[in-house]
């Protein structure tokens, strides 16, 4: 690990995809293609399982937050919609873990970093200093992870 440029920001992501589907990282990137993308936009990719896949080097800016990929590192994780495709959290007790462990080792390297999900980048519309639930372009991770990961 360890980049070349700045990092200000680790943003979680998850995949957007259905919980009984299995996503890998190589569709993950054809996705991203697809959309006019060199490659996929995230560094790493936590399948359910909990295996961690590398995607683009850390040394590369990502392709994953809007105004905020020069200074960050992605992760993103397998799921984050339920069987029905509704948004919800469907992390499996080993993403959760690998999911921390990566997150602790990304600060030892970035200890600047803060932590947030994708959602937490959304514009703060009424300027009150908090991303309101109202204000979200996206659910994206489907859950807290500004909170969640704070004291890492």
């Amino acid at each position: 690990m360890n980049s070349n440029r700045p990092i200000d920001w680790v943003v979680v992501h998850c995949s957007a995809t259905r919980s009984d589907r299995d996503i890998t990282a190589a569709d993950i990137d054809s996705f991203h293609r697809v959309r006019g993308f060199s490659s996929a936009g995230y560094h790493y990719y936590i399948r359910k399982s909990g295996r961690i896949e590398r995607m683009r080097p850390e040394s590369e800016p990502g392709a994953h937050a809007y105004g905020y990929n020069r200074n960050s590192i992605a992760v993103c994780y397998e799921g984050g919609l339920d069987e029905n495709g509704r948004p919800a959290d469907t992390r499996t007790p080993q993403q959760k873990q690998v999911l921390v462990a990566l997150l602790r080792a990304l600060k030892a390297d970035y200890p600047q970093a803060r932590i947030c999900g994708h959602r937490d980048l959304s514009p703060d519309r009424n300027g009150n200093g908090t991303i309101d639930r109202w204000e979200r372009t996206k659910e994206c991770p489907c859950f807290d992870a500004l909170h969640e990961y704070e004291e890492l």
